[in-house]
């Protein structure tokens, strides 16, 4: 490898967006930034503090006050809000059902996207989320855009909640995520949105191996560059 460039994975809920980045920043030694993890964050401590979360003025204050850090350890990601590990609280029903909200206000979106984009500024970095190419890192030398249909991504979700002891109906989850879709591509500030100039890579019918395999083939064209 010849170089550290920017790696920009972008896409709707559950496409496995967080998985193939982590893994991605492990092989090639990268900084992984879960920026979906940041904004889960927000929701859960406004949440915990009765903070109105409709209320861009609110969380804007709030996220001017709350330390969030990503630390990386054997068994992924670790998730601190003002130094405490709320790796696992974050990935609640209550947050999930309540981060579309809190994402959407443009102050907040706009004070999160100045973080991100600090915590990016280093040689080799992997980044997801939904606006990575087009807000947060429109100038990443490779950008992909992950998508898979509403029943993988809802039975994908499903496993993974059930590792968590959360058992939720496949039904149930399918309509959120869907409804979770078209907040984000409607929202008005930052929505869902492929850049111009991403790749799509279908990943419905395809094992996390092989999107990993595809992806790093591009990112070495791209360090060869």
């Amino acid at each position: 490898m010849s170089k550290g460039i920017k790696i920009a994975i972008d896409g709707p809920a559950a496409a496995g967006k967080s998985t193939i980045a982590k893994r991605i920043a492990e092989k090639l030694d990268f900084t992984y930034i879960d920026t979906g993890a940041m904004y889960r964050a927000l929701t859960h401590k406004a949440l915990i503090n009765d903070i109105n979360i409709t209320s861009d003025h609110e969380l804007t204050s709030l996220l001017q006050q709350t330390d969030i850090r990503l630390q990386p350890s054997l068994n992924g990601q670790i998730v601190f809000i003002d130094g405490k590990d709320c790796t696992d609280v974050i990935r609640s029903q209550q947050v999930t059902s309540n981060v579309s909200e809190v994402s959407a206000h443009e102050n907040v979106r706009h004070l999160m996207v100045d973080k991100q984009r600090k915590l990016a500024d280093t040689t080799g970095v992997v980044m997801d989320g939904r606006d990575i190419g087009t807000a947060v890192l429109p100038d990443a030398e490779l950008k992909v855009f992950m998508t898979a249909s509403v029943e993988e991504r809802a039975l994908r979700r499903h496993q993974e909640d059930q590792k968590r002891g959360i058992h939720t109906p496949i039904e149930q989850l399918k309509a959120q995520i869907a409804e979770r879709d078209r907040a984000d591509s409607e929202r008005k500030v930052s929505p869902l949105k492929k850049a111009e100039d991403a790749i799509i890579i279908d990943t419905t019918s395809m094992t996390i191996e092989e999107v990993i395999d595809e992806i790093i083939g591009l990112a070495e064209m791209r360090m060869k560059r």
